[in-house]
């Protein structure tokens, strides 16, 4: 497809014109270039990621409209948004699960990041017709790709993370996890302004909190990539980041992204996994740092994935105080349930190794060695 047929389709679609801010188009006429030459998906695998990119767009065309429809939303500020981020695997997913389940606070959740036109009303946030068909859609992988579903499992209504709003503007992490696209991904590491699309992800913020307000509490891992846009877009963000021993992150992102881009393609290369993984968290270990030399040692709180597994509800307690937040007793036997109702291993066990990936984990040590002192991350040595 080219970036008109992608236009084309959405707007046959939707009966609708306007795309908005035109810089979106960059980065969908990189991906779609590296789509044609370096994917490698089968007829299948080729046929979803187009789909996807037509869905977006209709997306984009949809949410442009209802926010020209009622431009009073975009009067409303983002106060305070809360980021959890990280290297992938750190457990943002547990942290954002657990701040989700308290009632003041508004997550961004799987089924809306699909389907986001009309903004929901309390009641439709966990019941109604978009909700129930993400939910069969979320039943019927869990049977088709249970180890995916052992790694991350999302319900419905669970948060989900929020460059999923960057895919409208086709400048996120997410194309590259579905296919080994080095065009796309250079671009994207090395020559995107990010900035419109924390722009547009504002403009969604602003509509899905038309009727169903809330703190806003959102996780991305990536969003290390680009603290510098995230922070001009929302100046007063308070900012999280997890730590874990990057040999663990490194076999368990790796497993990942093998069972994701399996869906697409039957050429998987593992090694080539391996070395562009550890590229990339070099790259964003070298962002947060830079961001930090110029912002301040205090301008993100760090947490460590053991803590968050020992005792993860102290450390939401933790990050509430450190942002001056009330840790109500609503807010604690919320976190309470949530806890008795997610167990660990809920969806199976996730087993992977480092070398399955061309990786040792004296090798990883070795090359993140002053990130694991700097910041005293735990870390198992041997196999």
């Amino acid at each position: 497809m080219t970036v008109d047929e992608v236009i084309a389709a959405a707007r046959a679609e939707t009966g609708l014109i306007e795309i908005g801010d035109p810089a979106a188009l960059e980065g969908l006429e990189v991906l779609l270039q590296s789509y044609a030459g370096e994917a490698a998906f089968t007829e299948r695998g080729s046929q979803l990621a187009h789909r996807d990119l037509v869905k977006y767009m209709a997306n984009r065309l949809r949410i442009e409209d209802w926010l020209a429809r009622h431009p009073q939303l975009l009067e409303r500020e983002v106060e305070k948004p809360l980021f959890v981020f990280g290297l992938p695997r750190t457990g943002t997913t547990l942290l954002i699960n657990l701040l989700a389940a308290d009632p003041v606070r508004r997550a961004f959740l799987r089924w809306e990041s699909h389907d986001p036109v009309p903004p929901p009303r309390p009641e439709e946030l966990n019941a109604g017709p978009r909700w129930h068909k993400m939910q069969e859609q979320t039943q019927v992988a869990l049977q088709h790709m249970p180890k995916i579903a052992a790694i991350h499992y999302e319900e419905a209504h669970s948060p989900t993370e929020c460059q999923f709003s960057m895919n409208y503007s086709f400048c996120a992490q997410v194309f590259e996890s579905q296919a080994d696209v080095p065009g796309y991904r250079d671009w994207l590491l090395h020559k995107a302004d990010y900035r419109p699309a924390f722009r547009f992800h504002k403009r969604l913020l602003q509509l899905l909190q038309a009727e169903t307000g809330g703190r806003w509490t959102l996780k991305n891992p990536w969003h290390p990539l680009f603290l510098d846009a995230l922070t001009e877009v929302y100046p007063d963000a308070q900012l999280v980041m997890t730590h874990r021993d990057p040999a663990d992150v490194l076999g368990s992102i790796g497993s990942l992204i093998e069972n994701v881009r399996m869906i697409y393609s039957d050429k998987v290369d593992l090694a080539r996994i391996g070395e562009t993984f550890m590229e990339t968290f070099a790259l964003m270990i070298e962002r947060q740092e830079a961001f930090r030399a110029k912002h301040g040692a205090g301008a993100i709180l760090d947490v460590q994935y053991v803590d968050v597994v020992k005792d993860p509800i102290g450390e939401c307690r933790r990050i509430y105080k450190h942002f001056g937040e009330a840790f109500t007793a609503e807010t604690q036997s919320a976190m309470d349930g949530y806890m008795a109702a997610n167990p660990k291993g809920k969806h199976g066990t996730h087993d992977y190794t480092l070398e399955r990936y061309g990786l040792t984990r004296e090798g990883v040590h070795a090359a993140f060695a002053d990130y694991i002192e700097r910041y005293r991350i735990p870390v198992k040595q041997g196999a």
